[in-house]
C-alpha cells in the first residue's frame, strides 16, 4: 500500500519486509532517503521518521536550554512519549548499549527528557536483554519529605553500574547534572547515550570534565537533512506499509 504526503505530515520512506516484484523504479515510484542515513535498521529508519514529522522544528527562532538561540529545535517529547515510538527507542537504546560494550543494571537521566526513554529502555530488556534494566530518575532538586533523596526508583544505588540518558544534548550541562548526582549516590557510570546530539560540546564537555563517553542514535544534522530533503522534493513522498 503507498500512502503520499498529506498537508502538514511528512511520510517517509520506511522499511518493508514484504518481498515484491516490482521494484520502485520500475513502477515509476522515486523514494526520497536522506542522505545521512547510516544505517538500514528498520527501526532505526522508522524512529527517525517519527521524529522528523513530530520533533523536528525549523523557520524561527528557539532558545536553547544553554541560553544560546537557534533556527533548528528538537522537541523530543513529541516523539517519546507517543506508543509508536517506545517501544523503538527502547530497542534501539538498548543496541547502542551492547554496542558500546556496557553491562547496566540501570538506566536514567535528569528529568523530564530522559524519564520516557528510561521507561521505554527498562520495558523493553524483558524482551531484548540477557538480563532486566531497571530505571531511575534523577530529580533537579532533592524532594523535602520522605528520603530526601535525588535519585529514584533505585534503592540500593552504591557500586550500581548505570548509563545516564538524555534526549537531546547540546553542551551536556543536564547530562553532566545527572551524571554528579548519579556519581554522588554512589553509582559507576559507564557511560551517556542521548536520543539526538546537537554535536555543540556535549561530548567533549563529559569526556573532559567527568570522563564519560557520549554517544547517540541520531544527530542534529541528519534529522534537518531528512526533514529538508523531503520538504524540498518536487514529487510526493511515498512510503510503502
Amino acid at each position: 500500500m503507498i500512502k503520499k504526503e498529506t498537508a502538514g505530515h511528512v511520510d517517509l520512506p520506511t522499511p518493508t519486509h514484504q518481498s515484491t516484484s516490482t521494484s520502485p523504479e520500475k513502477s515509476g515510484i522515486r523514494m526520497v532517503l536522506a542522505t545521512s542515513m547510516p544505517t538500514s535498521d528498520p527501526d532505526r529508519l522508522t524512529l527517525r521518521n517519527i521524529l522528523v514529522n513530530n520533533s523536528v522544528k525549523l523557520g524561527r527562532s528557539f532558545m536553547l536550554s544553554s541560553g544560546a538561540t537557534s533556527d533548528k529545535y528538537i522537541d523530543a517529547k513529541l516523539t517519546t512519549l507517543t506508543p509508536e515510538a517506545m517501544p523503538l527507542v527502547g530497542r534501539l537504546f538498548l543496541r547502542k548499549i551492547k554496542e558500546s560494550g556496557w553491562s547496566p543494571k540501570a538506566v536514567g537521566g535528569l528529568t523530564v527528557g530522559a524519564d520516557p526513554i528510561a521507561f521505554s529502555v527498562a520495558r523493553e530488556s524483558i524482551d531484548e536483554a540477557k538480563t532486566s534494566i531497571n530505571a531511575f530518575i534523577v530529580r533537579k532538586v532533592p524532594k523535602k519529605h520522605g528520603m530526601e533523596r535525588f535519585i529514584e526508583g533505585i534503592e540500593n544505588t552504591a557500586g550500581l553500574p548505570v548509563v545516564i540518558i538524555d534526549d537531546v544534548c547540546t553542551q551536556g550541562k543536564s547530562t553532566g547534572e545527572a551524571i554528579e548526582r548519579a556519581l554522588q549516590a554512589g553509582m559507576k557510570v559507564l557511560g551517556a547515550i542521548c536520543l539526538v546530539d546537537r554535536e555543540d560540546g556535549a561530548a567533549q564537555l563529559l569526556a573532559e570534565h567527568y570522563d564519560c563517553r557520549l554517544v547517540s542514535i541520531f544527530t542534529l544534522n541528519e534529522l534537518v537533512d531528512c526533514k529538508r530533503n523531503a520538504k524540498g522534493t518536487a514529487e510526493p513522498i511515498v512510503a510503502f506499509a
